[in-house]
């Protein structure tokens, strides 16, 4: 397995541009499977779960061709293929759970493999489950497989009100797709509002579909018979952007994100602020300028659903924490296991404390350079970050995770200045 080697202690310094947004291109795919016609998608990152998910729809039969130099792929969902997810190709993978609404509402029927992804706590699908079945489909699950169909003399779903039991995105998604081809109207109660949520929503009303609401917490969708092609960009990747925030506040420097945009990130630019970094929007991206290690403050936060603190942002600007002056608590209500990252930090000269859902990081002076293993997306990000400040050098192993999420993030570091290498 590829591993990254970073040799410690470099400012950063120059212009980054950030990928198309993993959480938005994923849905995006999926929303293909709604139409007949072809759909053009640029800025899509080029990522092992974006690979995934073509894989899994090139399984069903969907025909997807690469194009241009700007991320560009095309899809087209034929009237006859195989509405089966199977185990094998999205078992490391949650996503693959949006591939259920459109199957439903399109073709009538679905087969759906339970799915897998990173080890950060349960998502259970059963928000999925019950929104549709309110909608008129009868889903069981059998053999690790969501089997779902219409009624007998039904041809499609019909609209209904889903209030769901607490915030899901891809539930918030799969309802997206699945209301737009069904009868009637559909309301959406509590749906999630991150910004992944709106783009999906503008890609479809592009291909015909008609939604109000979306970005805030109702979203109402009025079923058309029938949906069209379109071409559409994918929004920036906020939490990239993010990422390369927390890095550049940690290390130092002066750096330009571009595409990154500051309504995406209000929550986290504050705490960088008040951490001492001086973030400013320009007219391509928001800059970055810090003194680095040791001249930051610490800050605490609590993870909560969007436009708070990012979930997927607590492992990165934890990483900032451990070399900020001062002691913080970071608190996590998303996910249960999403601390996996602290031992590792910790590997590295970290001080952090866990107590259930909070951990207490105390600022030290320096970290020094370990080897150490990513165990999920963000927590490898938080060990880059990281490795970057030590002091000597810092293997991560285990950076597949890493490229499910980070569209060539080494290159992209090289570029800022950084001494970091993949090694085979």
């Amino acid at each position: 397995m590829d591993k990254l080697l970073i040799r410690g202690g470099r400012m950063l310094h120059g212009t980054v541009a950030v990928s198309g947004a993993k959480n938005a291109a994923l849905p995006e795919l999926c929303a293909a499977l709604l139409t007949e016609e072809p759909v053009h998608l640029l800025n899509v990152p080029r990522l092992q779960d974006v690979a995934t998910m073509r894989k899994l729809l090139d399984h069903m039969g969907v025909q997807t061709q690469t194009h241009g130099e700007r991320g560009g792929l095309s899809l087209q969902a034929p009237a006859s293929l195989n509405p089966e997810a199977p185990y094998e190709l999205v078992k490391t993978m949650r996503a693959s759970v949006l591939v259920l609404g459109p199957l439903l509402a399109r073709f009538g029927h679905a087969k759906v493999s339970l799915p897998g992804g990173c080890a950060i706590g349960s998502r259970p699908v059963d928000q999925h489950i019950k929104g549709l079945c309110a909608m008129g489909a009868e889903i069981s699950v059998e053999h690790g497989y969501m089997v779902a169909t219409l009624p007998a003399g039904r041809t499609r779903l019909k609209g209904a009100r889903i209030a769901t039991d607490m915030v899901t995105v891809t539930g918030t998604e799969n309802f997206l797709m699945a209301a737009a081809l069904a009868e009637g109207e559909t309301i959406l109660e509590n749906a999630a509002q991150e910004p992944e949520i709106p783009d999906l929503a503008e890609l479809l009303i592009k291909m015909g579909a008609r939604i109000e609401g979306h970005g805030t917490s109702r979203i109402r969708i009025q079923g058309v018979e029938r949906l069209h092609g379109c071409s559409h960009q994918v929004v920036a990747d906020r939490i990239e952007a993010g990422t390369f925030l927390c890095a550049v506040a940690a290390t130092g420097g002066d750096v330009l994100v571009q595409h990154a945009r500051m309504e995406h990130l209000e929550a986290v630019v504050e705490k960088l602020r008040d951490a001492g970094a001086a973030v400013t929007l320009e007219a391509n991206g928001i800059r970055v300028q810090s003194a680095g290690a040791g001249q930051l403050k610490a800050q605490s936060f609590r993870t909560t659903e969007y436009p708070g603190f990012p979930t997927d942002m607590q492992a990165q600007f934890m990483a900032l924490n451990t070399v900020a002056q001062g002691t913080a608590k970071v608190t996590e209500t998303i996910f249960e296991n999403r601390f996996m990252h602290v031992n590792e930090l910790v590997r590295l000269g970290a001080k952090i404390q866990i107590d259930g859902k909070v951990s207490v990081v105390e600022g030290v002076p320096n970290l020094s350079g370990a080897t150490v293993m990513a165990t999920d997306l963000r927590a490898s990000a938080s060990l880059v970050i990281a490795g970057l400040v030590a002091q000597g050098e810092t293997r991560v192993d285990r950076i597949y995770h890493l490229d499910r999420g980070y569209d060539q993030m080494e290159a992209k570091l090289q570029g800022l200045g950084a001494d970091i290498e993949r090694l085979k």
